[in-house]
């Protein structure tokens, strides 16, 4: 009776450590588990949510002639990536013009402008500048220098180099064109910009 009882507890506690021990390695286990989970939320939200530098995209336009007449258009833009189809920003015109025997001048202003990007190749964009252009009075006698607003709409593509970067060429339309005052010939520009 004695040995049936003492097997019978023997029995019983192994069967209870074993099943105790068993419990600690699957809590263990799971939680070990849970640890590695939350890291790897905190992995993917990471990736899926990049910083405020990561959403920047710098880029602009950048012109350079030499001759009878210099040109130097220097352009940079810096924008906000709100979606990876979505980028809008400020930016900021300095153009040089000279023609050989005549005095140069300067137009620089403020420009602000929104992309959206249709396909990895393809954007519709709309810019707003505001240009300080120095040009010959209606007198004909002296110059005289205003602020030339310039609204444009158009799109053109883009060939990404890399996982960001890339080079776009565009054809934009000036809805507030001025024969008179602005600083473009046609109420057509076309251009040759990059984004980083």
């Amino acid at each position: 009776m004695f040995l049936r009882k003492s097997n019978i507890w023997w029995s019983t506690t192994f069967f209870v450590l074993l099943f105790g021990l068993s419990s600690i390695g699957n809590f263990s286990s799971a939680q070990t588990q849970t640890e590695d989970e939350e890291q790897q939320e905190t992995e993917d939200s990471y990736y899926q949510k990049p910083s405020i530098l990561d959403r920047l995209a710098p880029g602009g336009n950048f012109s350079l002639q030499f001759g009878t007449i210099t040109f130097i258009d220097v352009s940079p833009l810096i924008g906000y990536r709100f979606t990876n189809n979505f980028v809008a920003g400020p930016g900021f015109t300095y153009r040089y013009l000279r023609f050989q025997g005549f005095e140069a001048t300067s137009t620089y202003g403020p420009r602000a402008f929104a992309r959206y990007i249709i396909r990895r190749q393809f954007f519709l964009q709309a810019d707003y500048e505001n240009l300080s252009v120095e040009f010959v009075s209606r007198s004909g006698q002296e110059l005289t220098r205003e602020w030339v607003p310039g609204l444009f709409v158009g799109g053109g593509l883009f060939q990404p180099i890399g996982q960001r970067a890339g080079f776009m060429i565009g054809a934009f339309y000036n809805l507030s064109h001025d024969n008179l005052r602005s600083p473009y010939n046609s109420p057509w520009v076309f251009n040759v910009g990059f984004t980083f």
